[in-house]
């Protein structure tokens, strides 16, 4: 008769499907608790996102497409995040830290990066405001501060007069939006011009990436910014309009 070696068992695995593992850490979660009927889908999201809600006594899964295929630790990282969030729980952070590791590996980037591009929509009022165009602001940052050499991207007004997200650059559809409260005659232009460099560093110096980390304002992306003439006096103006 021959005998299982512990390398035999070792090397046995076992294999969880997604809707097991959410389960298996709702058990973990919610000890005392009926696990209620799970249905898990993998949509096409424009974005890396994944949502859960309890509604009708089902625990409705969705998660991005992009993770399906995932390993099982990485789908078990996301169960913890989604069903700690839905019963406000604190997450692990070993969970939270093994999630961003995976999704900000290069080749997850990469895909995350097409999927808003071929998927996502920029949704914004084009360039030319009822008081200025933001290409003509652009191109004259441009001749100032970098040599006119920079290429422009897609430029848009938002459809939205935010005050707390005053622009954005979206590097998947090279796009900078810029919000609709400067495009006002009673807001100072310098105002506009600071945000509009900001923005345009952001086209200059890549967001770095290292293991889960990733530095949006680099030090020299902070060091560049410093070095428009009316730095001080523009963040000054930002802080006086609000």
């Amino acid at each position: 008769m021959g005998f299982l070696t512990p390398v035999n068992v070792a090397s046995s695995l076992f294999f969880e499907t997604p809707t097991e593992i959410f389960a298996r850490v709702h058990r973990e979660l919610r000890p005392r608790t009926t696990v209620p009927p799970i249905q898990i889908e993998y949509k096409e999201f424009a974005n890396a996102d994944s949502r859960i809600k309890l509604e009708g006594g089902l625990l409705d899964v969705k998660i991005t497409d992009l993770l399906s295929g995932a390993p099982s630790p990485v789908t078990e990282s996301l169960a913890q995040i989604l069903l700690s969030k839905l019963y406000r729980k604190p997450i692990g952070k070993q969970y939270e830290h093994r999630y961003r590791l995976y999704l900000n590996r290069k080749e997850m980037r990469k895909r995350i990066s097409h999927v808003r591009q071929t998927r996502g929509r920029k949704v914004h009022l084009g360039s030319q405001g009822a008081v200025y165009n933001l290409e003509t602001v652009f191109e004259d940052l441009n001749a100032k501060h970098f040599g006119g050499m920079m290429a422009r991207p897609s430029l848009g007004w938002s459809h939205v007069r935010s005050r707390t997200r005053l622009g954005h650059f979206d590097p998947s559809h090279q796009m900078i939006v810029i919000s609709r409260i400067f495009d006002d005659p009673k807001a100072p232009k310098l105002a506009l011009e600071y945000v509009m460099f900001h923005e345009m560093l952001h086209l200059h110096y890549p967001v770095d990436h290292s293991g889960t980390r990733r530095c949006v304002h680099t030090p020299e992306f902070k060091a560049h910014e410093k070095q428009f003439p009316e730095f001080t006096e523009a963040k000054a103006l930002l802080k006086k309009m609000w």
